[in-house]
């Protein structure tokens, strides 16, 4: 069985990242979708709160599995027998960056695959930011999140601005 990890923080989760998720789940047996801990940024949803919406949200995909995940990305891979990491790219600004972590995950791991999935033309501008952003400002976030999780991504939202 091939396994790939698709992780990231999804913060919340994005129709953008559903695309990557499905379009993986196409290529692969298994697509654990590794939701993570990310010390650096302060995320609105709790990880368990980001666990379920994406179990919303990838309902009806049924070689996807979520889970949480701290540590070294190569480890949660190795750990759950995974040949590949995907990852999604929505501009040659992503690239950068994410190459890098493909360089090094490939020092720490070197049977370990990175593979590098571009958004769909429709969502190459789309990320978790903007949908707070956009959210914050009373702007509809619909054609941004999966419609299964809108009202709860809209009501942390709102809870948010209260907040500033």
């Amino acid at each position: 069985m091939r396994t790939a990890i698709c992780p990231g923080s999804f913060d919340p989760v994005t129709v953008g990242h559903i695309d990557i998720i499905t379009r993986a789940s196409k290529l692969f047996d298994k697509v654990i979708v590794a939701v993570l801990v990310n010390v650096e940024k302060k995320p609105w949803f709790t990880i368990n709160e980001r666990i379920d919406l994406l179990k919303k949200a990838t309902i009806g995909i049924d070689n996807v599995e979520i889970a949480g995940f701290d540590g070294l990305l190569v480890d949660f891979a190795k750990q759950n027998n995974a040949c590949a990491i995907v990852k999604g790219l929505r501009a040659v600004s992503d690239f950068e960056y994410e190459f890098q972590m493909a360089l090094t995950n490939s020092k720490l791991a070197p049977d370990m695959e990175t593979m590098f999935l571009t958004t769909s033309s429709e969502h190459m501008y789309l990320s978790s930011s903007i949908v707070k952003q956009v959210g914050l400002w009373g702007g509809d976030i619909s054609p941004f999140v999966p419609d299964c999780v809108h009202d709860e991504i809209l009501m942390r939202i709102r809870q948010r601005s209260k907040l500033k």
